[in-house]
Formats: structure tokens, C-alpha cells, sequence
């Protein structure tokens, strides 16, 4: 009988699996607990093997808590990417950076800042030891606090943590207090599996542990929605998993990184016959979840507070002034903390045209998300999906603008801010100039 070689290497990695769990360094602000890495392991060790690892084949199960030395992590790494089966790899702690190199570490037990090299593990440790498995055999799952060090790693490099590598969890940025015990994400992956009659594959898992954590603003989540690719993940749920994920993304108030920016307005739908013009699309509405949040305070906003969840629910509700004022009062704290032309208060100026759309005052709409797209262009290039989505969302609601002298008025802005974006489709300029020539052709004469 002839058996090819995928086939073969599939039954290799069906022998016997292996679960590899490592505590890295506590995390703590101002002498407050930010991750406790051993807290988290010993929550994971209440979930029966089979269901943690999602296979009923024989496991060896490894946990390393209290580790000084990074070649013993790596002998125990090595041990399990060595696995004939799934191997479950999960890492918590804190994430540190060389700072003469600048390359990502997980702080172990008694690493200091100027001992990274030498006392932490280095991320491409990782890589290069999994890079040979294949895919679909391995997951690793993380709930790290990063350091203002790895932080700005991340930030210049957004892909520099799950880069090569089948990874999905969450990264605290630098300056917040965690709780004193198990991590919301872990705690949340741990009753998911107790609670769950069948283990959920695992970017659902990774997925809906993210969702229900109430992760802080700023929290970077790792993929980003529809990047895990596992093959035991079936094709059906794929569109609820990168729902989940847009939930978590439009719940938090993020930094300017690629990984955070929350989802603008979509593409418009495109018909491709010749001389058809594009429908400008409306911009999405972000829906809130269903767990109560606290109230909003309407006056100094505390950043720890995120408020778009009750804000989308009174612009839902029709309470349009009171979502308007309380994204207003945001919209000032984001310029004064981070300054007017930055990443978080464009961010908000576009949540406020977006309510001004759904309150149907598209004149106001229209402004700002003109005045969004601009503040976009000065910080991202101009073909970045924020920078089209927000001009998109502004040629859109022009389009709905029913007083004439209104959009006579908005209309040159729009187009000289379309002309600006050559990856926009090219036909939103000629469909926004055919309408201000017919207004102006249909303009009282002067005098």
C-alpha cells in the first residue's frame, strides 16, 4: 500500500502530546501585582489534560515555575517541540527587551534590566524551536505584562512578538495595575474549559477568553482577527471568531499600533461593470457586548473606564445628545493626555461622526470625518485602510447631506481630501464631482 509522505508525518504527530507551562517573572506597577505568573499555572493545572491540550492521546505535562536560568527553559522546550503529538505551550509573566539589541525576552525569575541577555529567555528561542513542527500540531498561548521597553518594541514592530509563530493570548501595556491572583484572560480560558461539554478549537478558545476578560484599554491581543490558523478549526465559526475579536478591539481604547487600531468604516461594495459608479458605504456600527459595564463620568474620564460600550447602547437607544456628550468629554481627555493631532483622538473623533450618522446629522458627520481623515493622513500613510475607511466614511455621508447649500459648502473639502488618496477607488472622485456640479448648476444666481 502506498501512503505519501503528509500522510505518514500526520500519524508521526498523533503518538503522544505534550503540555509545557512556564511562570516567567511577576509583573507589578508601583509595588501593585500586575500579571502573578504562578497564580495563572496553578488555575491551568485545574483543567483536566485532555481537555487542555484538545486531544485524548497520552500527554506529559511540564511546569516550570521559578526558573533563573533560560537554558533550562530551553532543554524543557526542546523536550516538547520533540513531541510525536499536539504540543500546548503556554507562557505568562513579564515581557522585557535587550536594550542594546532590542530583542524580545520573557523576564524569568531574577532578571533585571541589565541582566536580560544573560537571565531571560529570548522570544526567538521560540521560533526557532517550533519552526520545525508541523502546522497545526502547536499552539501557544500567552498572558504577558510588558515593560515600557518591550512595549516600544511592539510598537515599532507590531508583528515582532507573533511572528512565525501559532501564538494567541494578550499583552498588558506598561503603567497598569492587574489583579492579585489569576489574570482575567487565564481565568477566563480556564472556565471555558470546565464549563465547555466540548473544548472549542483553539482560536474559538483563545477568542471568547479575550472577549469576556474585560481586558484594560491598551491591551494588545494577539492575532488579530481571522490570523490564528489551526487546523483543527472548523471552516463554519471562523466569521463568529473574528467577531469576538472586533469586540475586544472595539472595547479598548488602544496606542497607535497596527495590532489595536479598532475597525473603521468598510470598503464600499464594489460593482465592476464599466461606468458604474461606487456606493459610498456607511460606516459600521460598533455594537455593544452585553456585560454591564460602569457608568460613565461625564467629567475628567478615568482612562481605566472604557466607554463606548454604554455610549454605543444610548446611541442605540436614540439617547443621541447624551452619546454625543459623553464621546465629546472623551474626545477632550484623548487631546489633553495625548495631544490633538494623535492615533486616540482621531480615534474619537471618528467614534462622534459616526454617532453624528447614526443620529442622522450628516452635515456634522460630514465634517468630521473630514477632519478625521486629515489628522489619519498626518499619522499613517495615505493608503492605510483607516486613512480610505475614513474618507470613505466622509464621501458617505456627503452623499446623504440633503440641503443644498449645505453640501455646496462641504463638497470642495471633500474632493480636494479624495484627491489626496490615489489607493482610493478611483471612481469616489468623479461620482463626488458630478453631484457638486449638478448643485452649483442648480444655485440661485448671485444678486
Amino acid at each position: 500500500m502506498h501512503v505519501d509522505g503528509a500522510e505518514t508525518q500526520a500519524q508521526q504527530y498523533q503518538q503522544r502530546g505534550h503540555v509545557l507551562l512556564i511562570a516567567g517573572d511577576r509583573a507589578t506597577h508601583r509595588r501593585r501585582p500586575r500579571i502573578t505568573p504562578s497564580a495563572n499555572l496553578a488555575a491551568l493545572t485545574t483543567v483536566p489534560t485532555p481537555v487542555l491540550l484538545g486531544s485524548s492521546a497520552p500527554t506529559d505535562v511540564v511546569h516550570l515555575d521559578g526558573v533563573h536560568d533560560p537554558n533550562s527553559v530551553l532543554l524543557r522546550l526542546r523536550a516538547a517541540v520533540a513531541a510525536s503529538g499536539p504540543v500546548l505551550l503556554y507562557l505568562s509573566g513579564r515581557l522585557t527587551a535587550d536594550r542594546r539589541r532590542g530583542e524580545l525576552h520573557l523576564a524569568l525569575t531574577g532578571t533585571t534590566a541589565g541582566a536580560v541577555r544573560y537571565t531571560a529567555l529570548p522570544w526567538s528561542w521560540l521560533r526557532t524551536e517550533l519552526r520545525p513542527r508541523p502546522s497545526g500540531t502547536t499552539v501557544v498561548f500567552v498572558d504577558l505584562a510588558a515593560d515600557r521597553h518591550a512595549w516600544a518594541q511592539l510598537q515599532e514592530r507590531p508583528g515582532a512578538l507573533d511572528e512565525d509563530l501559532p501564538l494567541c493570548g494578550v499583552v498588558l501595556p506598561p503603567g497598569l495595575s492587574g489583579a492579585d491572583g489569576v489574570s482575567p484572560y487565564t481565568r477566563h480560558l480556564v472556565e471555558l474549559l470546565h464549563r465547555q461539554p466540548a473544548r472549542p478549537g483553539n482560536a474559538r478558545l483563545h477568542a471568547e477568553a479575550a472577549a469576556a476578560a474585560g481586558l484594560p484599554p491598551g491591551t494588545l491581543v494577539i492575532p488579530r482577527s481571522g490570523q490564528l490558523t489551526a487546523a483543527s478549526e472548523p471552516a463554519g465559526p471562523r466569521t463568529d471568531i473574528q467577531r469576538l475579536l472586533a469586540q475586544v478591539r472595539q472595547r479598548q481604547v488602544s496606542p497607535p499600533s497596527a495590532h489595536q487600531r479598532p475597525d473603521g468604516p468598510p470598503r464600499p461594495a464594489r460593482d465592476d461593470r464599466p461606468g458604474t459608479a461606487p456606493a459610498p458605504a456607511a460606516p459600521a456600527t460598533r455594537t455593544a457586548p452585553s456585560a454591564q459595564l460602569p457608568a460613565v463620568p461625564q467629567q475628567s474620564p478615568a482612562p481605566e473606564a472604557d466607554p463606548r460600550p454604554v455610549i454605543w447602547e444610548a446611541a442605540q437607544a436614540g439617547r443621541h445628545n447624551e452619546a454625543a456628550a459623553m464621546a465629546a468629554a472623551w474626545e477632550q481627555h484623548a487631546m489633553r493626555r495625548y495631544g490633538p493631532n494623535s492615533a486616540e483622538a482621531t480615534h474619537w473623533a471618528e467614534i462622534r461622526a459616526d454617532l453624528a450618522r447614526i443620529a442622522e446629522n450628516y452635515p456634522l458627520a460630514t465634517r468630521l470625518w473630514i477632519a478625521a481623515t486629515r489628522s489619519r493622513i498626518a499619522l499613517q500613510a495615505p493608503d492605510a485602510p483607516e486613512v480610505l475607511a475614513a474618507a470613505q466614511g466622509a464621501h458617505y455621508c456627503w452623499q446623504h447631506v440633503t440641503d443644498p447649500d449645505t453640501a455646496r459648502e462641504l463638497g470642495p473639502d471633500l474632493i480636494a481630501l479624495l484627491r489626496q488618496l490615489p489607493a482610493l477607488d478611483p471612481r469616489h472622485v468623479p461620482v463626488a464631482q458630478r453631484r457638486l456640479d449638478s448643485l452649483n448648476s442648480r444655485a440661485p444666481a448671485a444678486g
